[in-house]
């Protein structure tokens, strides 16, 4: 298999382990672009969040609320952003189900929120095409 994230679950490329369990494995993410920046996958090879079973979701976020308190009750961070892609349209580069957790601190000076353009359509269409009846 060529998926990255699963050599790293099977041992075949190292990785700096914060947290595993049955279901769900935990790593820092390599970047090096923020402190602290953890990568949580499933075990299993899942493409994204659209293909997701919701037992494997219910043991990701389980993990990711486990790690996200334990970075702010025992690490010195004040809050966490937890960041997801689903697709390629949506910027998905690693085609393995994964969250990022983003531990925050006041005026660290990190900036998580994409700069949007403004909506292109009024909110009622919007609406209208989006709700689930």
């Amino acid at each position: 298999m060529s998926c990255i994230f699963c050599k790293i679950i099977n041992q075949e490329i190292p990785s700096f382990k914060i947290y595993e369990d049955e279901y769900t494995y935990a790593f820092l993410d390599i970047a090096k672009d923020v402190d602290g920046h953890t990568l949580v996958i499933p075990k299993k090879h899942i493409e994204n969040i659209l293909d997701v079973d919701a037992e494997t979701l219910e043991h990701l976020m389980n993990t990711i609320q486990k790690i996200s308190k334990h970075y702010v009750e025992n690490c010195g961070f004040e809050g966490v952003n937890i960041l997801h892609a689903s697709g390629s349209a949506a910027q998905q580069t690693v085609f393995h189900l994964h969250f990022h957790i983003i531990p925050r601190t006041s005026n660290d000076g990190v900036d998580a929120w994409p700069k949007f353009s403004g909506a292109k359509n009024e909110l009622e269409k919007t609406f209208d095409l989006l709700k689930l009846e």
